[in-house]
């Protein structure tokens, strides 16, 4: 069953139930064991999206092609992880695009401005603050109603509604355990129904000052008024969180908060007080809703879908030409989310290895760079190149996306030797790289497109067990 009701959970065994399964994209180590099988994230993505398909083929008919959106900070093996889903889904996914990108373009069709060739305006730059059920993500875009150009991005997967919920559960739990000595949370059944209780008290509280949660464990009951100002008080830090990542966004883009032209809401925690008043402080009037935040998303997503039909000259249907030229005018920059790296040798210490940014994140794409370096030692037979994707300097702290060798290089060969590594990434997210020693002129390249995670072969394995499943 996918997407039941409170009163449906609240009946079904805890070990029995999974939530917020988007943080585990691209987690190989997480995976839930159903009928002796191993499900991973990616399975239990595209039961989700079989779900969807179906609900969606009731209303519109057959389904086949998928634009599937992501949080912009997703780095290469979530993508990699949400695009085998949609497979395994009996999906062809024509594309994964950023949310926030999908939320300006549903912000501009809804103001009139889409690919509006006949409109001549100076450039908006919007503020696109997303925060959903379990990611968050702060995007600053410059936009004309032709032109969309992403000046920064960062964010962070494991941030989101669920962990207000989760604070909410610790002090309600809290205070069952100072009156009665046992604490709910040791009990599956009880967190889970007071997780529920916890929730709708959460969302209560985005429209009253105060509500009240009933928790019952073990045959003793405790009812808790909670008010608006506690839960925004033992909530603040996660706010802080956000806050501290918009700062930073803006400060990359370069723009003073006050000069921009809206902030944009996405995500159904935007509903908080909190989150409004702060983006309220920081721009210094409230954000509008002109579209619902729980739906820009998935509008944007029908938009780019339909960009790409227009561009391969095919309308949807009651779609008029004028619509369709519209759609064709629409262009977008986007930045890299992460930086990529090479593992090189340290200049202080040559025994520890470090992570050479090569392309910083925030860089617009397409680009390419080119730099040099040395081999370690004479007489080197081959030479291994490493690309790392993240921030850190430490390797082992940032993700390895893939690596390869130049090999036959010429006998004493001395160390010191010069090495060129040119890294290109292209506008379809498609990343290469190559390596050359420059005194025998031998070259090696790579191209990664998304090559982490599973197979070919266990995309197909899971999309026959898909098949397998009445999902309702």
């Amino acid at each position: 069953m996918v997407g039941p009701s409170f009163e449906r959970t609240q009946q079904e065994s805890p070990d029995r139930i999974i939530e917020a399964v988007k943080r585990q994209m691209g987690n190989k180590n997480f995976f839930v064991v159903y009928q002796n099988k191993k499900l991973t994230a990616e399975f239990i993505s595209a039961l989700i999206m079989k779900k969807m398909k179906q609900d969606a083929e009731k209303q519109i008919g057959p389904i086949s092609n998928a634009v599937i959106t992501v949080p912009y900070y997703f780095n290469d093996v979530r993508r990699k992880a949400t695009q085998d889903a949609g497979r395994i889904a009996g999906l062809n996914v024509v594309d994964i695009i950023n949310e926030p990108t999908a939320a300006t373009l549903a912000y501009a069709w809804r103001r009139g401005e889409l690919g509006r060739t006949d409109l001549i305006q100076d450039p908006r730059t919007l503020l696109v603050y997303d925060l959903g059920g379990g990611t968050f993500d702060v995007t600053v875009v410059k936009y004309t109603p032709t032109q969309f150009r992403v000046l920064a991005t960062d964010g962070d997967v494991m941030l989101g509604g669920i962990d207000w919920t989760k604070r909410l559960v610790d002090h309600v739990c809290e205070q069952f355990k100072r009156k009665f000595g046992e604490d709910p949370r040791d009990d599956a059944e009880s967190l889970r129904n007071i997780t529920v209780e916890c929730e709708d008290a959460k969302r209560a509280l985005s429209t009253k000052t105060q509500a009240m949660v009933n928790i019952y464990h073990h045959g003793k009951t405790l009812t808790l008024a909670l008010s608006r100002s506690d839960f925004e008080r033992m909530t603040a830090d996660l706010l802080q969180r956000s806050s501290d990542t918009t700062d930073l966004v803006l400060q990359q883009a370069g723009i003073d908060p006050k000069t921009l032209s809206e902030v944009v809401l996405v995500g159904g925690s935007t509903y908080m007080p909190a989150v409004e008043k702060m983006l309220a402080d920081l721009w210094g009037k409230h954000p509008q809703r002109d579209i619902r935040p729980e739906e820009a998303v998935a509008q944007g997503a029908a938009i780019h879908a339909s960009i790409l039909e227009a561009r391969q000259n095919r309308g949807g249907t009651g779609v008029s030409e004028a619509v369709i030229k519209r759609l064709r005018a629409v262009d977008s920059q986007d930045v890299n989310s992460h930086s990529l790296g090479v593992k090189v040798s340290s200049p202080e210490d040559r025994k520890r290895k470090i992570n050479h940014i090569m392309i910083p994140r925030n860089s617009a794409i397409p680009t390419s760079c080119s730099q040099r370096f040395v081999t370690n030692s004479a007489n080197q037979n081959s030479i291994h190149v490493y690309i790392l994707e993240g921030e850190a300097q430490d390797p082992d702290a940032c993700s390895l996306i893939g690596d390869f060798r130049i090999i036959g290089l010429p006998p004493g060969l001395p160390a010191g030797s010069p090495v060129e590594v040119t890294y290109r990434y292209d506008a379809n997210g498609r990343f290469s790289a190559e390596a050359k020693e420059l005194t025998s002129g031998r070259v090696a390249q790579t191209e990664i497109v998304r090559d982490s995670g599973l197979s070919d072969q266990g995309v197909d394995a899971f999309e026959v067990l898909a098949h397998e499943y009445d999902v309702r």
